[in-house]
C-alpha cells in the first residue's frame, strides 16, 4: 500500500546529523534548542510513519490498540513536526516567544485542535478509521493539509514582513528556499500520498536550515572547540534584554609578538590548552574566544569575580604545555557586569575588544574594571564607528557648506565643505566625535575623498562662478597630508568633473606641517597639478612667519579664537601679523565672526573675508544653493 524507499534514507540521512550535532558543543540558546527538538521530532515522525504504514497494512497481525497507538504518535508528530517548522523561522525572526496571549492563541490553536483530533480519533474516526478494508481516512483527515498551508502560509508573511530581522540577505534567501521546500513537499504529499514523500522534503529543509544556520563548525574556532565571535554575536543577540552576567576577559600580552615567536602552530596549540583549561575549571560559565588572544568568560550574576581572576593568575604563573607546547605567557584583565541589554552584540563586542587591547597596553596584571560609564563610553565610540562605517560603505556621507564673504561687499564669494554623518534616527552627528575616530582607523582617507568628489559634482552642477562663488575650500587632515599619491588622486577627480582647479582651495591645518621638508613636497605636487592651499585654524599650533614664508599659501585663516582674543582685548601683534601676511601676498579669513562689530574690527585691521554664523551656520548644500538664488535674486 505505502512505498518506503523514501522514507528509509531520509531516516537514515537525518539519524547522522542527530549524531554529528551532538558530537559538537552548542550554545544555550533558543535557536538551537528548537532546532535540537526539531532533529528529534522529524526522527521520531520518520521512524513512525515507516512503523504506522506497514502495521496499517498489516492491520490483522496487531492487537488494534497498537494500532492505533502508531497512528495517533504519527499524526501527533506529524503535526508538531508543523509547528516546529514555523517556531524556528520565527525564532530566526527573532518574533519567539510571542508577547501577546491573543497571538499565541492564534498561532497555536490548529496545532492543539488537530492533535486533540488525532488522540481522539481511535473513538471518533475524525482523522483515520478502520473499516472492512482496513485504514480508511476520516472526514477531518484534510486538516492535516489544511495545518501545514495555515502555519506556512504565516511563515511567508513572517519571512517577507520582518526580513530586515535577518541581517545576511543570503540567510533570508537560505529560509525562503527551506519555505518553498516545505511548501512542494505538502503539495506532492497531497497529489502522491502512498510515496511518503513529504518525509524526504522535510529531512531537506532541515538541511537547508544546518547548512545555512545549525552547523556547530560555524560557531567555533577554527579546529578547536572554542566558540569564536559568531557564537558570541548569537547569544548576546537572544539574551539582549535580559542579560544578568559577570564578564572576565583575558588576553594573552603582547600577542602578536608572542605568535611570531612562537609560530602559528605552537600557539594554537597553546590556546587549546588555554580553553580547555578555563572551559574544564569553571563549568557554569561559557567561554569565547574574540582573536588575537582574547578570551571571554561569562558567567552568572553570582560569580565571584576576585577568586576566578585568582586562579587564572595561579594558571598563568606556571607554562602551558604538551607533547607539542611548552609556553610562558602572560594575560592582562578586563571585568564587567552585563545587566539588561546593549545597543547591539557588535557594538558591545567592539567596546569589549578596545577596552581588552587598552588594559593590554597597560600590561597591568590587575584586572581593569570597566564600569558603566566605561562601558556607555566605548559603546558610543563603537557605534560611532558603525555609523562612520555605513555612512562611508553607502556613499551617504553629506556635505555642509559655510559661506566666506567678501570684507568690503559683504557678498558670499565662497565656502567650506564640511563633512557630516547621521545616526539611525536621521540626526547630524558632531564632527568632533567622528572625525578623530576616522583619522584614528584610517577612515578619513575615504571620507575625504567622498566629500571631495561630491563637492567636485556640485560645482560641476551648478555653475557656482556664474552665481558669484569664485572657490570652495575641502579640508585635508594630516593623515590624508601624508599620502603620496594624493595629488594624482585628487587631480584625477577633479579632471573627471571637467572643472576649473581654481575652484577648490584645500585647507591644511598646523598640524600638517611638523615636518617642514615633507609639507613643502606636497604642497608643491599638488600645486603642479593646480591645487592652491589655505592654511587654517592659524594660532592654535606653533607655526611662525618665517616658516609660512617657505609655503606657498594664497590664504591664511585666523581661528576663532585668536579673532575672539582680539575682540575682547585689542593689541598691536594681530594687525602687525596681518601687515606681515599681506606683505607676504596672503590673503586673510577670520573665523568664528559672532555679531556685526566683530566683523567691523577685524575688516579695520585687513581681514579680507569673513566667515561665522553671523553669517551663516553650516547648511546642506541645496541649502547654500537656494541662499545663492536668494541673494542673487
Amino acid at each position: 500500500m505505502w512505498d518506503y524507499s523514501f522514507a528509509i534514507p531520509s531516516l537514515l540521512f537525518i539519524t547522522l546529523i542527530l549524531i554529528f550535532y551532538f558530537s559538537m558543543p552548542t550554545l544555550p540558546l533558543r535557536k538551537n534548542q528548537i532546532f535540537l527538538f526539531l532533529l528529534i521530532v522529524e526522527s521520531i515522525e520518520v521512524f513512525v510513519n515507516v512503523a504506522s504504514s506497514w502495521v496499517d497494512t498489516e492491520y490483522h497481525l496487531f492487537p488494534m490498540a497498537l494500532v492505533h497507538f502508531f497512528n495517533v504518535v504519527y499524526f501527533s508528530c506529524f503535526y508538531l513536526r508543523i509547528i516546529t517548522f514555523f517556531l524556528f523561522l520565527a525564532c530566526v525572526l527573532q518574533l519567539f516567544p510571542f508577547k501577546s496571549r491573543l497571538a499565541m492563541a492564534f498561532l497555536l490553536g490548529p496545532y492543539l485542535i488537530c492533535t486533540v483530533l488525532a488522540v481522539l480519533s481511535p473513538w471518533t474516526g475524525w482523522i483515520y478509521t478502520f473499516g472492512v478494508d482496513g485504514y480508511e481516512q476520516g472526514p477531518l483527515y484534510t486538516t492535516l493539509y489544511n495545518m501545514a498551508i495555515f502555519y506556512i502560509f504565516i511563515s511567508f508573511f513572517c519571512l517577507f514582513e520582518f526580513r530586515k530581522n535577518i541581517k545576511r540577505r543570503r540567510n533570508w534567501f537560505f529560509m525562503l528556499l527551506y519555505e518553498l521546500i516545505l511548501t512542494c513537499g505538502i503539495i506532492l504529499r497531497k497529489l502522491y500520498p502512498d510515496l511518503l514523500l513529504f518525509d524526504t522534503f522535510c529531512v531537506m529543509a532541515v538541511v537547508i536550515v544546518y547548512l545555512a544556520f545549525q552547523n556547530p563548525e560555524f560557531y567555533l574556532e577554527h579546529r578547536s572547540s572554542i566558540f569564536n565571535v559568531a557564537a558570541f554575536q548569537n547569544y548576546i543577540d537572544e539574551k539582549n534584554g535580559n542579560l544578568s552576567h559577570r564578564v572576565l576577559g583575558v588576553t594573552i600580552h603582547n600577542y602578536p609578538t608572542i605568535r611570531d615567536i612562537y609560530g602559528s602552530e605552537q600557539m594554537d596549540a597553546a590556546l587549546s590548552l588555554i580553553n580547555d583549561y578555563l572551559s574544564r575549571t569553571f563549568k557554569d560559565c561559557i567561554i569565547f574566544y574574540l582573536r588575537r588572544g582574547r578570551f571571554l568568560i561569562m558567567g552568572p550574576w553570582d560569580m565571584q569575580i576576585d577568586k576566578v581572576l585568582q586562579l587564572i593568575k595561579d594558571r598563568f604563573a606556571g607554562p602551558w604545555f604538551n607533547l607539542d607546547v611548552n609556553l610562558y605567557l602572560t594575560a592582562t584583565y578586563i571585568c564587567i557586569d552585563l545587566a539588561g541589554s546593549v545597543a547591539s552584540s557588535d557594538i558591545l563586542l567592539s567596546a569589549l575588544t578596545t577596552s581588552m587591547d587598552r588594559a593590554d597596553h597597560l600590561a597591568n596584571t590587575d584586572a581593569m574594571v570597566i564600569t558603566e560609564k566605561v562601558l556607555t563610553e566605548q559603546l558610543k565610540e563603537s557605534t560611532m564607528k558603525r555609523y562612520l562605517e555605513d555612512a562611508i560603505t553607502n556613499n551617504s556621507v553629506e556635505v555642509f557648506l559655510q559661506p566666506l564673504v567678501d570684507a568690503t561687499s559683504g557678498k558670499i564669494v565662497g565656502a567650506e565643505a564640511l563633512a557630516r554623518i547621521r545616526d539611525t534616527d536621521g540626526n547630524l552627528l558632531s564632527p568632533t566625535a567622528f572625525i578623530p575616530i576616522a583619522e584614528e582607523n584610517g577612515k578619513i582617507n575615504e571620507l575625504g575623498e567622498q566629500v571631495f568628489e561630491k563637492i567636485c559634482h556640485f560645482i560641476k552642477d551648478n555653475a557656482l562662478s556664474e552665481r558669484g562663488v569664485s572657490w570652495i575650500n575641502v579640508n585635508l587632515s594630516p593623515v590624508q597630508f601624508m599620502r603620496s599619491d594624493l595629488a594624482q588622486r585628487y587631480a584625477a577627480i577633479i579632471e573627471k568633473y571637467g572643472i576649473d582647479f581654481n575652484m577648490i582651495h584645500l585647507e591644511i591645518t598646523e598640524a600638517n606641517i611638523e615636518d617642514d621638508n615633507f609639507m613643502r613636497n606636497q604642497i608643491y605636487a599638488m600645486r603642479e597639478k593646480g591645487f592652491n592651499f589655505v592654511l587654517d585654524d592659524y594660532g592654535t599650533g606653533y607655526s611662525n612667519i618665517s616658516r609660512l614664508k617657505k609655503c606657498p599659501f594664497i590664504n591664511v585663516k585666523l581661528d576663532m579664537s585668536v579673532v575672539r582674543d582680539y575682540y575682547n582685548e585689542p593689541d598691536e601683534i594681530l594687525p602687525n601679523m596681518i601687515l606681515a601676511f599681506k606683505n607676504m601676498h596672503f590673503s586673510v579669513t577670520a573665523e568664528g565672526i559672532e555679531e556685526e562689530r566683530m566683523a567691523e574690527i577685524m575688516k579695520n585691521i585687513g581681514c579680507d573675508y569673513f566667515q561665522g554664523f553671523y553669517y551663516s551656520q553650516p547648511i546642506p548644500m541645496n541649502e547654500f544653493k537656494d541662499l545663492l538664488d536668494k541673494l542673487g535674486a
